[in-house]
């Protein structure tokens, strides 16, 4: 029984991969519509059968609880939901009802590709060549297997057919010369990778990798200028960095490779890979190569396209491109890392999770993968599991900051405001003892917990050393005016602090509302009133500030809009506390009378607001 003529089909296996992996959105409805339709498909299925279809000898293999229209569904709701692991499952079920659909065949060879099984995904690869022979992804993904496989002849004939568009054909050039390399053509893979001109992201491309291949092919000379004129173009970039940097200590310039590594700003000091080089380098170890064999060439050339990508906006190339570079070194640390960062930003920690779990912990991104790690099992809602794994990093890493602070985070997300700031307290004591530079916001968030623990002086003091280290920043001159305001001090600095917020901030609806509530604390209403309906034009959802518009709505006499207003407020969910008085007013409403912390002022201008 073949799947009906109904089976929606793509436009081409990039649309695909976009709509299976990299941003599909379904709402419930949608699934509702997905659920409709696979009732269709059931319909037909049975009519077929009623009619007398035989079953292939595939389909009778099947186990029967793995069924054509649960499976289409399972499949469905997989590639909602990002779960490629499940999608890539589902849709080999499909291929046993239905081995010989075109349709299922590239819906499963993206699922499985995008879920990194490279081999699984060749095999179907094969399959479309033979019904396309110029699809390029399926060129690609076998390319890329015959380049493991050490058949560099075979890769060659596979990466010289081409591409459809620039990206397929500079994805082919680099490919291509890794595959040359391989065969000990260095000198005519420079020259294949020089072909590559136009943007500037593809020009540091070209010049990391011809200096990878001169490096690994003993041309010293040509490796140090290309890794010199990628630096040149990108001194940012810590992969160029490292390269340039192991390339002087390897060839007997070791003082000019650590004054590059200490040259470096403190942020990218702190980079792991930078910083244990950096060690390495101090401690008289031996440097190796960044590049150590054509493989890695290989996978670090599709790092460094799913990198340029990236940038672009496009995370569809970049799923793939990472995928295929893991298949070629499944030690890639910074590929492990850039395609959890794209899984997170899918929503899909756990598959994130998956990955930081095959870091060993001799990598130097290890700790960093940990910490990452936490917060997602934060947000999967394994809670205890985030704290025992972030105590368990702050015992193996006493000397680190980021870990006790990283707790402190999780704690101040789940309002646990006491803990936060015994985890702050570590962080900045760490960071003290080592000499690191401590940004603002670590004072910033043990002010915050500080204030919300009823600890005032102590959060006034954290909010002023978060100023000094950054005197304009926007988050904490609105916090800290707005509590002014809020206990009546320093009302002439605290206004200043918030109008200085809102002219950086114009658009962020709490900080306009903090602005808003402070000149309702001073009695006037008017003013208020205008900062307070901009405030929820930008933050319509938030209840603190459908609260307080129902306060000045009240003030100024318009009474049904401040009911409406309240309700609204408690229909979001508010805290506790603020919910108590919520209900008050919408009994009750205002007092008749209100006295302002001070006497009204003379009006000023709105400006910033």
């Amino acid at each position: 029984m073949s799947l009906p003529a109904k089976f929606p089909a793509a436009s081409g296996l990039i649309r695909s991969f976009r709509s299976c992996v990299a941003g599909l959105k379904v709402a419930s409805t949608a699934c509702a519509v997905a659920a409709v339709f696979v009732l269709a498909v059931v319909s037909d299925a049975n009519a077929l059968q009623a009619n007398g279809s035989a079953k292939s000898q595939t389909e009778k293999a099947a186990p029967e609880k793995y069924t054509l229209s649960g499976s289409y569904l399972a499949a469905t709701i997989a590639v909602a939901d990002h779960d490629t692991s499940a999608a890539a499952f589902y849709y080999r079920k499909l291929l046993l009802h239905d081995p010989r659909n075109n349709e299922l065949v590239e819906r499963a060879f993206i699922a499985y590709l995008a879920d990194g099984d490279i081999a699984y995904a060749a095999g179907l690869a094969e399959r479309m060549l033979v019904r396309d022979p110029g699809n390029s992804l399926s060129q690609l993904v076998l390319g890329v297997r015959a380049l493991g496989n050490k058949q560099y002849d075979k890769a060659k004939s596979l990466l010289n057919r081409g591409g459809r568009g620039r990206q397929a054909d500079v994805t082919a050039t680099l490919l291509y010369a890794w595959a040359q390399a391989g065969s000990g053509q260095f000198k005519q893979a420079i020259e294949t990778v020089d072909r590559l001109k136009g943007e500037d992201s593809f020009s540091i491309i070209r010049d990391l990798n011809a200096g990878f291949l001169a490096d690994l092919g003993g041309m010293n000379e040509e490796a140090e200028r290309r890794y010199r004129a990628a630096y040149q173009a990108d001194p940012r970039t810590m992969r160029i960095v490292d390269a340039l940097g192991r390339f002087l200590a390897r060839t007997g310039r070791m003082q000019e490779a650590l004054a590059l590594y200490d040259g470096l700003d403190k942020g990218m000091r702190r980079n792991p890979m930078l910083s244990n080089s950096a060690r390495t380098l101090k401690s008289g170890l031996p440097v190796t190569r960044s590049i150590a064999s054509v493989k890695s060439g290989a996978a670090e050339a599709l790092y460094g396209l799913a990198m340029a990508g990236g940038r672009d906006g496009d995370e569809t190339a970049s799923l793939i491109y990472l995928r295929l570079a893991l298949a070629l070194d499944s030690e890639h640390e910074l590929a492990v890392i850039a395609l959890c960062d794209i899984y997170e930003r899918l929503k899909t920690p756990q598959e994130a999770n998956k990955l930081y779990d095959t870091m060993p912990a001799s990598t130097p991104f290890y700790r960093t993968a940990q910490l990452q790690k936490a917060l997602n099992l934060e947000q999967m809602g394994e809670s205890d599991k985030a704290v025992a794994l972030l105590e368990s990093l702050t015992r193996d890493y006493p000397k680190d900051y980021e870990v006790p602070s990283t707790l402190g985070t999780l704690y101040r997300s789940r309002k646990d405001f006491a803990k936060a700031a015994e985890a702050y307290d570590k962080a900045l004591a760490a960071a003290t003892a080592n000499g690191d530079d401590v940004s603002w916001s670590l004072y910033y968030f043990r002010g915050i917990a500080h204030e919300r623990t009823k600890q005032w002086p102590k959060a006034e003091k954290d909010f002023r050393q978060a100023l000094a280290l950054q005197p304009d920043q926007a988050l904490v001159l609105n916090y800290l005016g707005y509590s002014w305001v809020d206990q009546g001090i320093n009302l002439d600095e605290a206004f200043g602090m918030l109008r200085k917020a809102v002219e950086q901030r114009p658009r962020d609806g709490y900080i306009v509302d903090s602005l808003g509530w402070a000149f309702y604390r001073l009695g006037r209403y008017d003013e208020a009133l205008r900062f307070l309906e901009r405030a929820l034009e930008l933050r319509a959802s938030d209840p603190t500030i459908n609260d307080h518009l129902g306060d000045v709505y009240w003030r100024v006499g318009r009474k049904i809009e401040a009911g409406f207003q309240w309700n609204h407020a408690r229909d979001l969910k508010p805290e506790a506390d603020d919910l108590v008085e919520i209900l008050k007013k919408i009994e009750h409403g205002l007092p008749d009378e209100v006295k302002p912390i001070v006497p009204p002022a003379p009006a000023q201008s709105g400006k910033g607001g």
